[in-house]
């Protein structure tokens, strides 16, 4: 019975040290509005695979200034599909692995409940002294933002009123602090599950702006790493595709 339970400790003492032996790390450039929903599928992966994801989030443009830099990321979550594309047509980028793995939503949000209405009347209206939105040079979501303003006519009425971040992330917290009234957020930001999670917004329809599609690519760095690739193939897997649409995206 001892050597019985002897060898069967050395069994699995010698499956954990071949696991961690196995075991590698994947280095991912995700778009900020992307937060919350990588932290999830970056651990559920570590708990699969026993890999590690080592996550920096930022605005999709800055990202790609520093991939161009040199900067060592090995596969990129962007929060658009044409600086994607660009990286692929500069042959920056692992041939065939460009696949959009969300469509993002814009919401006009404030943390106060009431005070964005679903219509987003309160834009017109004009009653607050700022409205935040990401730099739309280097974050989709300003974009976005910009071409929302512009399709209701206030681009010119809006602009002494309009703060801006440099990733969505920022944004939103220009609004959660309350340095400004109102901003527009991901949605992702501010749903969890099928509702808001606090105060009032607005979520706006998608022929308002052109398509948030996001896709995701394998660097040249990360051409050579397998953690990339199984990266990739988990987040295109049922189970990650669940946590993406509970954070408000489309697939």
């Amino acid at each position: 019975m001892l050597d019985r339970l002897a060898s069967s400790a050395c069994f699995l003492l010698a499956m954990t040290l071949c696991s961690s032996a196995l075991a590698g790390e994947v280095q991912v450039a995700v778009a900020a509005n992307f937060t919350a929903p990588m932290n999830v599928i970056a651990a559920d992966f570590e708990k699969t695979t026993g890999h590690k994801v080592v996550a920096s989030f930022g605005a999709t443009g800055q990202f790609y200034a520093q991939i161009k830099n040199g900067a060592p990321f090995e596969v990129f979550l962007a929060a658009d599909d044409t600086t994607p594309a660009r990286l692929e047509s500069e042959d920056a980028i692992k041939a065939g692995s460009r696949f959009t793995y969300a469509t993002g939503r814009l919401a006009l949000w404030s943390p106060k409940v009431g005070y964005v209405d679903e219509q987003g009347a309160v834009l017109k209206k004009g009653d607050f002294a700022h409205l935040a939105i990401a730099n739309p040079k280097t974050a989709p979501y300003g974009l976005a933002a910009t071409q929302v303003i512009a399709k209701f006519g206030l681009t010119d009425t809006l602009a002494s009123k309009i703060v801006q971040g440099q990733s969505i992330s920022q944004a939103y917290q220009f609004v959660s602090s309350n340095n400004a009234q109102l901003g527009f957020v991901a949605l992702s930001q501010i749903y969890k599950d099928g509702r808001l999670a606090s105060g009032s917004a607005w979520i706006v329809p998608a022929d308002l702006h052109d398509p948030i599609r996001q896709d995701a690519v394998i660097l040249n760095n990360g051409r050579a790493n397998p953690v990339a690739q199984a990266f990739i193939d988990y987040l295109r897997s049922p189970e990650a595709a669940q946590v993406i649409r509970s954070y408000g995206y489309e697939l």
